[in-house]
C-alpha cells in the first residue's frame, strides 16, 4: 500500500524518508529519522515500533542490516512487514515479507533503500532508484525526485492519497534547536506527490539562502518597486521611515531571514515572489 525511499547524505550530514500511499496521512506512520544516526521506513501492516526502536539500535553503532535483523527477530508477523533502513555511515537494508501484497519488493545501494508494496508493477522501484541516482542537489530534492518518478511509473496500484517527506540534519530545525530540517505532509490530496513538491519549493523560498554575492541591493529600480509595494499596502503611512515600514512588511510576510534593510539587500527569489504577489 506504500512506496518509499530512505537515504542519508554523508557529505551534508542529512538523513530522511520520502513516502507516498493510497492511505491517509502516511507521514504519521512510515518515516522516522535522527541526525547522525540514520532513518527508517516501516510499512505494510506497519509495525510503528520499528521507527523509535530502529533509531535507538542504530544509535548504538549497529549497521542498518544488523538493526533490521534485530527488529525482525522478535516480530511474529514479520512476513507481513516491509521496512527500509539506512545508517549514517552509508549502510542500507530493505526487507519485504513473503505475505506482503504484490507487487512488492525493494532495492538498496550505498546510502539508500527503496521499497514498495501493492504497486502497479515491478517498474516502480527501479524508476525511483534511477531518478534518485540521477538527481542533483540536496537530499530533500533528490528524495522527492525519486518519489515523483515512482508515482509517475504507476505507484500504488489502488491510486493516490497522501505523501510525506521528513529529513533531519544536526541543528537543522528552525532556530537550530532540533534536528528536524524538512517535515512536510500532504495527508489527503488527489495528487499528493506533486503537491509535496510545491511545499518543498515554498520551504526553499522561505528558508533558503542566496549566496552573499548574488543578493539584490535595495537601490534604483528595486528600491522603487519595494517602495511602491509598501505604499500600496499601507506600510509607509503616518510618516514611517522606509526601514521601519520594510521591516514590518518583511516580518508580516515571514521573510526576516531573506532580507535586511540595514545591510541594504533582499534575496532575488523573494524579490521576484513579492513583486508577483503584490503586483499593481
Amino acid at each position: 500500500m506504500t512506496f518509499s525511499i530512505v537515504a542519508c547524505d554523508h557529505d551534508e550530514q542529512t538523513c530522511g524518508v520520502a513516502v507516498a500511499s493510497k492511505f491517509p496521512a502516511v507521514g504519521a506512520v512510515v518515516p522516522w529519522a535522527q541526525a547522525e544516526v540514520g532513518a527508517v521506513a516501516t510499512q505494510s501492516f506497519a509495525n510503528t515500533s520499528y521507527g523509535p526502536r530502529g533509531l535507538a539500535i542504530l544509535a548504538t553503532g549497529l549497521s542498518a542490516q544488523e538493526t533490521l535483523n534485530r527488529l525482525l527477530e522478535d516480530d511474529p508477523d514479520k512476513e507481513l512487514r516491509q521496512a527500509g533502513l539506512v545508517d549514517a555511515r552509508g549502510g542500507s537494508a530493505t526487507f519485504t515479507g513473503h505475505d506482503c501484497f504484490p507487487w512488492a519488493g525493494g532495492v538498496t545501494g550505498k546510502g539508500y533503500a527503496i521499497q514498495g508494496n501493492i504497486l502497479k508493477s515491478g517498474r516502480v522501484v527501479p524508476a525511483m532508484e534511477k531518478a534518485f541516482l540521477k538527481a542533483k542537489g540536496s537530499l530533500p530534492g533528490r528524495l522527492h525526485a525519486a518519489l515523483l518518478a515512482g508515482d509517475r511509473a504507476g505507484g500504488d496500484k489502488r491510486g493516490r492519497q497522501s505523501a510525506a517527506i521528513y529529513v533531519v540534519k544536526p541543528r537543522g530545525g528552525y532556530g537550530g534547536f532540533v534536528d528536524r530540517w524538512i517535515d512536510y505532509r500532504v495527508d489527503d490530496h488527489p495528487d499528493p506527490v506533486l503537491r509535496l513538491g510545491e511545499l518543498l519549493e515554498m520551504h526553499e523560498l522561505y528558508f533558503g539562502k542566496t549566496p552573499e554575492g548574488e543578493r539584490t541591493p535595495l537601490t534604483g529600480k528595486v528600491l522603487d518597486q519595494i517602495t511602491g509595494i509598501l505604499t500600496r499596502e499601507g506600510y509607509l503611512k503616518k510618516r514611517k521611515s522606509f526601514k521601519t515600514a520594510f521591516n514590518e512588511f518583511i516580518g508580516n510576510e515571514n521573510f526576516e531571514e531573506r532580507a535586511d534593510p540595514d545591510a541594504n539587500w533582499i534575496d532575488k527569489p523573494v524579490l521576484k515572489y513579492l513583486i508577483k504577489k503584490f503586483a499593481e
